[in-house]
């Protein structure tokens, strides 16, 4: 016998794919803030490094 009935089990099913589905999505943001964050620094480095060559 199951710990829940099949009818009821798809709802919590659904309800864990959602949260880690969102769970997932924001990583993702954040990772790719991280990565615009670095872009923009090493953008300014490589400008500031450039005015000292000339």
């Amino acid at each position: 016998m199951p710990a829940l009935p099949l009818e009821s089990a798809g709802a919590y099913v659904a309800a864990a794919y959602i949260v880690f589905l969102a769970l997932v999505v924001i990583y993702v943001a954040i990772i790719g803030r991280k990565v615009g964050r670095l872009e923009r620094e090493l953008t300014e480095l490589d400008d500031v490094t450039r005015d000292r060559e000339r």
